[in-house]
């Protein structure tokens, strides 16, 4: 991957105009690439499919709570090495058999250049991201237990994603380049759905379509629908060969509207609305 290389979308993924602008603005200035926005736009789906686009490996990083930055880099297994020890193993000699390689090491080390997924970020301590400015910045870190110097043979485009449930630091924020994911329109939408049901008939389309983004702007929902909840739900509906006619509002909760509702509240919204509007074509 160079900087002359450009992300272009893939026939899995459909990147809007200001999505390949963001992607190559990354690549271009070699900084990471900060991506917000619902849950469910495909934040990580970005990553694997800029990748493939790229022809480059993909190292992913799951963070959790209980994450710290130190596992990126290396871990030193103290634990093993006590217990070799004991039975008289010889590779007790060697400490460098005891460090566990973390995803930036990997990262760092890949025969060509990589694209490195943090994923979630904000799920960590937030000292998390500070703790990782050093290395970010000058591309290589220290193993202190071998005394080694471990310098990336290729810098990798780093894809880190966030559901803002922290916010993050000013420090970490300037050294990235950021771009919102917004929640694609209807046109968007149905060139995201034709990728998965190419044969979907226009009909169960529109209705399925008008339904979905009538739920998501009921004022009060808890959890709107996402992208990922659409696809699971047309899948569904194909599966019981249910008619466009069924997906009228005002004919009761939609079919398999589990797949979209998440929580009793939000289905009790629905209900409510339901109701309005039988009330509404029988005034």
């Amino acid at each position: 991957m160079s900087q002359t290389q450009r992300f272009t979308g893939t026939d899995n993924y459909i990147a809007t105009p200001d999505l390949m602008l963001a992607v190559n603005a990354a690549i271009t200035l070699q900084r990471p690439l900060l991506i917000k926005g619902e849950p469910g736009t495909g934040k990580t789906l970005l990553a694997e499919e800029v990748a493939r686009g790229l022809g480059a490996p993909l190292i992913s990083w799951h963070i959790k709570s209980t994450t710290k930055a130190q596992q990126g880099l290396y871990e030193y297994d103290a634990v093993s090495r006590l217990r070799d020890g004991q039975l008289g193993d010889p590779r007790v000699n060697e400490i460098a058999n005891y460090i566990v390689r973390g995803k930036l090491w990997e990262a760092f080390e890949s025969e060509q250049q990589a694209v490195l997924l943090i994923d979630e970020i904000d799920k960590a301590d937030i000292e998390f991201p500070n703790d990782l400015l050093r290395e970010l910045d000058r591309m290589a870190f220290d193993v202190y237990e071998t005394r080694q110097t471990v310098t990336a043979r290729h810098r990798p485009l780093i894809v880190i994603t966030s559901n803002n449930e922290k916010e993050l630091p000013d420090a970490f924020l300037r050294r990235c380049f950021f771009h919102y994911i917004r929640f694609p329109d209807k046109g968007t939408m149905r060139q995201i759905v034709d990728v998965h049901f190419p044969a979907l008939h226009e009909a169960l389309l529109a209705e399925a379509l008008e339904l979905f983004y009538a739920v998501r702007e009921l004022p009060g929902l808890k959890k709107k629908p996402s992208t990922s909840e659409l696809i699971d739900w047309l899948k569904l509906l194909l599966a019981d060969q249910v008619p466009p006619e069924a997906l009228k509002l005002g004919d009761g909760l939609p079919p398999m509207a589990g797949a979209l509702l998440k929580n009793e509240q939000d289905l009790g919204l629905m209900e409510r609305l339901v109701k309005m509007l039988r009330a509404r074509g029988h005034a």
